[in-house]
């Protein structure tokens, strides 16, 4: 509560732009409360893919609508590397909030071996192609997707602008070609992985990055708004 407090004046004089948090569980109630009447919204950082069923410790996507938030991250790096998250139950996940009027973020990124192994082309487009399968154009224009390198995240290291628009520029192709122009170019597609201050406005530069996934540096508001001020 006290940090949206400190956001939302830091962003008063931050020309318009969409800026969402996402916090643990726990705190998307109180969060919800917090960013009442201003242009932030709210996400969960996961959600589980059934309405309601004997699925102890999970969150429905009904749950995070009714506890205030608009939008939800799925796929994130760390689910899928950690605990076992997939291109399937990412789409599963991508349909229960579709239905739930969610605006999902969906996370996509290679590893480094992948990249050294110059796989990150082919990973991107099966991440995208699975991952967003069974979805209309209108659909696809109202989500967000999110390139993460996994080799990028939390290490200190990023890609470089160039880098991050030869990822972005992939992707929205594949999504010109699987879905069509119009909603391949409302479709927002961000950059994740160890934005900071220090890069924002080259990567925000770029023609295909149309915003940021920010981790660590999110975790101060002033960097946070610093960082929505550079970016956009």
């Amino acid at each position: 509560v006290a940090y949206l407090h400190a956001l939302r004046g830091l962003l008063s004089s931050t020309r318009k732009s969409d800026v969402v948090v996402a916090p643990p569980f726990t705190a998307i109630q109180a969060a919800s409360t917090a960013a009442r009447d201003s242009d932030i919204g709210i996400a969960g950082q996961n959600l589980h893919w059934e309405r309601d069923g004997a699925f102890t410790g999970e969150i429905t996507a009904g749950m995070l609508r009714e506890a205030g938030a608009t939008h939800v991250i799925i796929g994130h790096s760390e689910r899928r590397t950690l605990f076992g998250e997939t291109d399937q139950t990412v789409n599963r996940k991508l349909i229960a909030a579709l239905g739930a009027q969610l605006i999902p973020i969906v996370c996509v990124g290679e590893t480094l071996a992948q990249r050294d192994a110059n796989q990150t082309l082919g990973v991107l487009d099966r991440q995208v192609k699975d991952g967003l399968e069974t979805i209309t154009g209108d659909q696809l224009a109202a989500l967000v997707v999110a390139y993460e390198p996994v080799w990028a995240i939390g290490t200190g290291r990023t890609a470089t602008a160039a880098q991050a628009q030869e990822a972005h520029a992939h992707i929205r192709g594949r999504l010109r070609q699987w879905f069509g122009a119009g909603p391949a170019e409302r479709c927002r597609i961000l950059y994740g992985g160890s934005v900071k201050p220090e890069n924002a406005a080259a990567l925000g530069a770029e023609a295909d990055v149309d915003g940021a996934l920010v981790g660590g540096a999110s975790l101060d508001p002033k960097a946070f708004a610093e960082i929505v001020r550079l970016i956009y």
